[in-house]
Parts: C-alpha cells; structure tokens; sequence
C-alpha cells in the first residue's frame, strides 16, 4: 500500500470511530479523573437489597456533577450480576433533525475510559424488525453532538466487568405508536442475547423545586407501575414531564416483553440539592427493571 493510500485508510477507520464532544465539559475528559468520579458514585450508591433480574435501567444524562450520583444508583446494581455483551441505549435526540429515529453511522462510541464497538449486526436486524412495523427504518448519521446517549456510556464501562458492544438508538418521534413498535422491536431484536436496556432521561425542567417534586412523582410512579404509555401521557395531560419519555417508554415495552414484572426507584434528585437554587431546578430519577 502506497502511503498516501495508507494515510487516506488510517483517515476512514480514524472517521469511523465517534469521538467525544462532550468529555472534559459534561464530564472529566482525563481518564483517571473520570474513572475515579464514576466509581465514586458507584462506591456510595445505596440499593435495594431484593433486585432481582435486571432487564433494563433508567438513568438521568445531565452533567455529572449535577446527575451522576443519581445515575450511580441505576448502574450500581449492575456489579452484582452477569455481564451483559450487548447494551441497548435508547435516549432522546436533542437536536432538531427531521426523521423520527436515529442510529450511529460509526463502527464505535469513543470514550476517556475506551472505546466501545457498535454492535452492526443486532443495528440491521433492529433496523429490520422497525421497517416491517412502521414502514421506514433507522436513520444513521456521523459525529452527532448528542449527550444524552453518551453520557451513560463511562458508567457502562466502570459497573460492567467484561466489554460489550452498543447499540444506540436515538429518538425524535416519541409517540405511543412509534415508541411501541420500537419495544417490540427490541425485544425481537435482543431475545434470547445477555443484552441490557438502557433509557436516559431528565424530569422536570426549570420549575420550582416543590412543582418538580409533584411533577416527577408522577413520572416516576407510572415507570414504577410499569406503564409506558402513561409515561408519554403525563406529559401530554400536564402532571408530568420527562425529555426522555420516548426512549422510558420504548424501554418498558421492550423489557415487559422480555419478562419484566418489577421496578425499583432507586434514587430522585434535583439539581437544587447540589447548586443550592430551588427556584430553578431539573429533575433526575434512576430505577431498575427487573424480572422475578
């Protein structure tokens, strides 16, 4: 191989992996410094004794001095179990692109801590299962700025004992048919597999601290409930709000089909208990979704 052709393949694999826009912002962007945060949240989590098998998480993506020792609530559970070899990470897109479901185009997700492959084959056949549902599949795109996925990601790495690839999947369209078809497909996708759900989601936005606690109550009661479609509906009928309800949602379809009977809340916060402002805050939740 010639080496300008050398230098233009080293470009395309160097392309091909998606690197962080967020680390060293939303989180420490040295791997010592962030190893070392997320097991700290992880070391201080306090769970439920009674977890049984876990089928999915629920956990917040907002910077991690502000969520992380929420989210450190939902991936702690997962030092004492099995790992799993496939983790599905279903999130919000934040970003105003125009078609309803999203993917990555890259072969892996870039983190401080390392990177994790995209497992390609369980994208195609996930992309699949959506077609034949809905009539139109995943779009995949390059370098998006997308935290909401991202952020779990170094808590993956630090709970989980042995590497696993990702599927990523990312959502504008969270209505109930959509975000139902996107249950199902998952569980047709991901059955039978050591695979792990993930859905990222803030609460409430921007209210004062006493509305966000009435608010996320309602939220997080229906996802106790195991109720994906009022989860969607909350926001809808005014008692609730979570940016996220689309990716819980798809979340809690896909783990009943699994076999799903039980949830935990395992932890709530809002940012008012770290910055101290109560006036202003945004609601964080964590929970673990279990089979008996």
């Amino acid at each position: 191989m010639l080496q300008s052709e050398m230098e233009v393949h080293c470009m395309i694999m160097k392309s091909d992996i998606r690197p962080s826009p967020i680390a060293g912002h939303w989180y420490p962007g040295d791997a010592r410094k962030l190893s070392a945060e997320v097991n700290a949240y992880l070391d201080s989590a306090e769970l439920p004794e009674d977890i049984g098998e876990i089928i999915a998480l629920v956990a917040p993506h907002a910077g991690y001095r502000y969520s992380g020792a929420v989210a450190g609530h939902a991936f702690a559970a997962l030092r004492n179990t099995s790992s799993p070899d496939l983790v599905v990470v279903v999130s919000p897109m934040h970003n105003p692109y125009r078609e309803p479901l999203l993917t990555s185009a890259h072969t892996a997700y870039s983190t401080p801590l390392g990177e994790i492959p995209i497992d390609a084959a369980a994208q195609q056949t996930l992309n699949g299962h959506i077609e034949k549902l809905l009539g139109y599949g995943f779009t995949a795109i390059r370098f998006d700025d997308e935290h909401s996925l991202e952020i779990e990601l170094p808590f993956l790495q630090s709970a989980l004992s042995d590497s696993f690839s990702l599927l990523p999947v990312m959502v504008r369209d969270q209505s109930i048919p959509t975000m139902r078809a996107l249950g199902c497909a998952l569980t047709q996708t991901i059955e039978g597999r050591r695979a792990l759900l993930v859905a990222s989601t803030d609460l409430s936005h921007f209210y004062p601290q006493e509305k966000a606690e009435m608010l996320d109550a309602e939220v997080l009661h229906q996802i106790e409930a195991l109720n994906p479609a009022a989860v969607i509906q909350a926001e809808e009928n005014g008692k609730g709000y979570a940016c996220g309800r689309g990716a819980v949602a798809a979340v809690l379809w896909a783990a009943q089909g699994l076999g799903a009977d039980s949830v935990k809340i395992t932890k709530y916060a809002t940012s008012g208990d770290v910055s101290g402002d109560y006036s202003r805050v945004v609601g964080y939740g964590s929970a673990v979704i279990m089979k008996s």
